[in-house]
């Protein structure tokens, strides 16, 4: 059994199938494991190199960190505090209460808002009267299914910055079915967005009141998650180093060429990016399927930059109590979102310290990660003190680069992962998980990464 890739859903993996006692090889070329999770303490102050969180509805990544017994080390995010800025011309605005992702659901807010103009406000009060298609729709991009519900002011400033902040993506390009298919549901049986969601609410009404908080993580931060699953596979993992060049099929079994020795195996899971998947699969004198492999690499990227600075509390005149703010691409220069760390989860920060982070990248703009970390510096300086009046000089900054590592969920997505999932039948013992094919998230991961160790010893 070998498991190509040390992130989330390959340590997952190795995770369901160690609790079974099945031996594995787990092979990563990275000098660390753990892929984009990674956490750093860096004065007293805990900075997450990559993801900070995962969604708390989601059940699988807190079903694995209870199963680590971990579960006591979970905290939520303070969401008494959970207000969101968007910039816009030349000032944060909160984004209105009563939005459900970008659908409104209370009138108040939204007549007030400085977000919105009059026209998208009044395409937003008659879209309520919008009736169900009478028939199926194709697959569109997020922008072309937001503009014919809300128009384009809603794409531009609420729909492209909170897609940016999650996907790194841009939703002229992303699949609505695969980023919002709970939207596309509404549509299809209401019609309006606006009407669904306030029915969903009024039943919600009716149940007892839910106090999950959106996002979760660790006390220690996502890193002891990493730290927690490599000691539980620790008497079952064989691990090497490295990257695998070439995969081939031997018979019932296969074989991976890596350092120039060959490992093999009766299993094979791909947990890596799609595109890396592609290259062992076409490598070689005789790729070992090229049609797959062309799948695998259609699934585009974007590449992004996580910037941390902690600045002393006693430079900073004040920080705006909320979460943090985007930048819409209409608005942009560089960056595309801040994080203000200590209003988002307590544990956070040190003594007076301060701690933001910024991200840069994303789709269209990766050209920002290939910046030296003095330059990426500057950007961000810069910036904050356009938008936050923020003069002093940091304490620390921690620069963290992310290539081509977030996967882009374009129009026919999910007929692409259908055929993929075609090809793979023909590959006994092959198989995939990671963020490319049906989530982004770490619960998602972990649930595919779950199902993925069930067929392996099913089988």
């Amino acid at each position: 059994m070998a498991i190509v890739g040390g992130g989330i859903s390959g340590l997952a993996t190795a995770y369901y199938l160690s609790k079974r006692g099945a031996p594995f090889t787990l092979i990563e070329k990275r000098a660390h494991l753990g892929g984009v999770i990674r956490t750093l303490n860096l004065q007293g102050c805990l900075v997450e190199a990559g993801p900070d969180s995962y969604i708390s509805v989601k059940p699988w990544a807190r079903d694995l960190i209870n199963e680590l017994g971990l579960g006591g080390e979970v905290i939520g995010s303070k969401d008494d505090e959970r207000v969101t800025f968007i910039w816009k011309a030349g000032r944060l605005i909160p984004m209105p209460d009563g939005l459900q992702f970008m659908i409104p659901t209370e009138i108040g807010p939204m007549i007030s808002t400085p977000l919105l103009g009059f026209g998208s406000k009044l395409q937003m009060a008659i879209e309520y009267f919008r009736k169900p298609p009478t028939e199926p729709l194709p697959d569109r991009s997020v922008a072309e299914f937001v503009r014919s519900h809300f128009g384009q002011e809603v794409v531009d400033y609420l729909a492209e910055p909170l897609l940016s902040g999650i996907y790194g993506g841009d939703p002229e390009h992303l699949s609505v079915n695969a980023v919002l298919p709970r939207m596309v549901e509404l549509e299809t049986k209401y019609g309006s967005l606006s009407k669904g969601t306030l029915d969903a609410r009024q039943n919600a009404v009716r149940q007892p009141p839910d106090r999950t908080p959106l996002f979760s993580t660790l006390r220690n931060g996502l890193g002891s998650l990493v730290d927690s699953l490599l000691d539980s596979v620790a008497e079952t993992i064989e691990g090497v180093r490295g990257e695998v060049e070439a995969i081939e099929r031997a018979g019932d079994r296969y074989r991976l060429r890596v350092n120039d020795d060959w490992i093999e195996a009766d299993h094979v899971v791909l947990a890596c990016e799609a595109h890396a998947a592609a290259r062992m699969l076409n490598a070689g004198s005789q790729p070992f399927d090229p049609e797959l492999a062309g799948l695998l690499d259609s699934i585009p990227y974007s590449s992004s930059m996580t910037l941390a600075l902690a600045f002393d509390g006693k430079d900073l005149a004040s920080i705006p109590q909320g979460f943090g703010f985007l930048v819409p691409k209409r608005e942009r220069q560089q960056l595309v979102a801040c994080t203000f760390v200590g209003n988002k989860f307590p544990f956070r920060e040190s003594g007076d310290l301060i701690l933001v982070r910024c991200f840069l990248g994303g789709a269209g703009g990766e050209e920002v990660v290939a910046l030296d970390d003095e330059s990426a510096l500057q950007v961000v300086l810069d910036e904050l003190r356009e938008k936050m009046d923020i003069t002093a000089k940091p304490v620390f900054s921690a620069v963290s680069r992310w290539p081509r590592s977030m996967a882009q969920y374009t129009v026919g997505h999910q007929d692409r992962v259908r055929r993929i999932e075609e090809k793979l039948k023909q590959h006994s013992g092959l198989h995939l998980v990671g963020n490319a094919y049906y989530g982004i998230g770490i619960p998602d991961c972990v649930r595919m990464a779950k199902e993925v160790a069930g067929r392996v010893l099913r089988s």
